[in-house]
């Protein structure tokens, strides 16, 4: 899983946001728009781990140190892992964090289309498959048509 790792073109403030190209699998760039917080915490680490090129992310040593060219899809899933084992969940994945980081983005009202760009999917059935067909009684979208009618 490189996307997670990938290396980093310029970050450039587009349009009001910082974003990120991220090369994944096939070579596949993908540009992911990041809040200014990540952005600095991002720049915070480069600064730290003087990283000027390349991977951004690299295994740091025990002094404190960065070395060797970059991370792999292995460290990522030892990392998720390592925390998910910390809290007590037996069964975490990154997938699921994509997952839950994709459900998110749509009940905070994103569109699907974003949702598909910012996941890299080339398809927008393969984003849908993450959201399952699960009707919300709590909310009903026809709810909404009050609001539309009203004077």
């Amino acid at each position: 899983m490189r996307a997670a790792t990938g290396r980093t073109g310029q970050s450039a403030k587009g349009q009001g946001h910082w974003a990120i190209d991220l090369v994944g699998k096939g070579d596949h760039v993908r540009t992911v728009t990041m809040p200014i917080w990540v952005k600095s915490t991002v720049d915070r680490w480069m600064a730290a781990a003087a990283v000027t090129e390349g991977r951004v992310f690299r295994a740091v040593s025990r002094h404190g140190t960065s070395w060797g060219r970059g991370t792999s899809g292995n460290d990522i899933w030892y990392v998720v892992r390592s925390c998910a084992q910390r809290i007590e969940l037996d069964h975490l994945a990154p997938q699921d964090l994509r997952r839950t980081c994709a459900k998110l983005c749509r009940v905070a009202g994103s569109e699907l289309e974003q949702i598909q760009f910012l996941l890299g999917h080339a398809s927008v059935l393969t984003t849908e498959r993450y959201f399952g067909c699960m009707q919300n009684l709590e909310e009903p979208v026809n709810d909404r048509f009050g609001s539309l009618l009203a004077p």
